[in-house]
């Protein structure tokens, strides 16, 4: 099998829980070899995050594929010199303390830049390096809460809404990713210079949240919560089937709205001046969500979905993790894939985030044991006596 597009690219993951570790991992699905740091004692935080089997950290499998690891402490001098030696071997640093930890460790941008001139450091945190917030603790929950999207989300009448899920880290880590391959771009262009991306855990989710300070601004308007409707159009929610399931139904297009409510029996709603626009159908919601909702009701999701398939007409199911790995489309088009592994024998996990045509990604191998790749990296390729390694070991600076 081909290797990745990025092969001989060397990226250091000095980072955790999870905007840095997903940035990291999509370098490594595209074939960056990806050297993983975490703590010799404690580990990273990211083992002890969701669900075990039989011990076996289940989420570290995926976050951590293609990505060797050893354990260093950073903090103590020893750890911080064996990482400024890894990073005059690397392209790209990621990390995530915050501002002002790795400079106070001996190993900031200043020495980072003295043993290489190259490198591209990445740096997350949850507001920026800067700013009246830099030096306050950040976590993907304060993001989404002060970037809007907990304001935008829930029913109108309820509490602003957090996502289940590390929707903020993960919206972080995939600009991240970009964000470095951007600065390597540049680096190309511009005599081997590398330089510091500052990346901040609120900005990236504040801009898909939507253009709500550019509507303040100009118009004064602060936007509300509407649950699952839309200021933009309309019908747009989800409705239950009669056998208990969900579908969500989007009416972006003008075209699709005219074929769902042909659909449902009701064509002379069309021709009302306000279905023209979809600001205005919005208006009008209550109406048009009777209309769908009691159509749907009244059939299962099967029938629904076979309705709105053969009308044009745009409908998803409500999924579970359950329904997604059992999906003829989700399967066929390989978004979930089984990967090998030596503690679990096989691991259904997400694929490579996205598809290239001559220079794919792949995943190489699931994530590693606590301090696998020390030896390896440190005696092997650094050229570190064994007998240093071994006494640092006995010291807890490295495992």
């Amino acid at each position: 099998m081909r290797d990745g597009p990025l092969t001989g690219l060397r990226v250091i993951d000095a980072s955790t829980i999870l905007a840095g570790p997903l940035c990291c991992q999509i370098l490594g699905d595209f074939g960056a070899d990806v050297i993983k740091i975490e703590h010799p004692v404690a580990g990273d935080s990211m083992r002890g995050h969701g669900h075990a089997k039989d011990g076996v950290p289940l989420w570290w499998k995926e976050i951590s594929r293609n990505k060797r690891t050893v354990g260093l402490k950073l903090s103590a001098p020893e750890g911080a010199d064996l990482l400024l030696r890894l990073a005059a071997t690397a392209d790209v640093l990621v990390e995530n303390f915050r501002p002002g930890t790795l400079e106070r460790w001996g190993i900031g941008p200043e020495q980072l830049r003295e043993v290489n001139p190259g490198l591209v450091l990445v740096r997350i945190s949850g507001f920026g390096q800067q700013g009246p917030y830099a030096h306050r603790p950040g976590f993907g929950t304060l993001a989404e809460a002060m970037s809007g999207f907990a304001h935008l989300t829930g029913e109108p009448d309820g509490p602003p809404t957090l996502p289940a899920f590390g929707l903020a880290d993960s919206i972080c880590g995939i600009a991240a990713s970009s964000a470095a391959m951007v600065a390597l771009w540049a680096r190309e262009r511009n005599g081997g210079k590398g330089q510091i991306v500052d990346m901040s855990l609120l900005e990236p989710i504040m801009m898909a949240v939507g253009p709500g300070p550019t509507v303040y601004d100009q118009l004064g308007v602060v936007q509300q919560r509407h649950g699952n409707r839309s200021t933009n159009n309309a019908p747009r929610n989800t409705y239950r089937t009669s056998d208990g399931a969900w579908v969500a139904v989007s009416t972006s297009a003008q075209t699709i709205a005219e074929r769902v409510l042909r659909l449902v029996g009701h064509p002379e709603v069309i021709d009302e001046p306000w279905f023209a626009s979809g600001r205005e159908r919005a208006q009008h919601a209550d109406l048009l969500d009777d209309l769908v909702g009691g159509w749907i009701a009244e059939r299962t999701r099967d029938e629904v979905m076979r309705a709105f398939e053969e009308a044009g007409a745009a409908v998803a199911p409500v999924y579970s993790a359950r329904d997604i790995v059992a999906d003829e489309h989700v399967r066929a088009t390989d978004m979930v894939v089984k990967v090998p592994d030596p503690d679990l024998g096989e691991v259904l996990m997400h694929n490579v985030l996205w598809r290239m045509s001559d220079t794919p990604g792949r995943i190489r191998f699931t994530g590693r044991p606590p301090g696998a790749d020390t030896d390896d990296l440190l005696i092997d390729e650094l050229g570190c006596s064994p007998d240093d390694i071994a006494e640092l070991r006995t010291r807890e600076i490295v495992a």
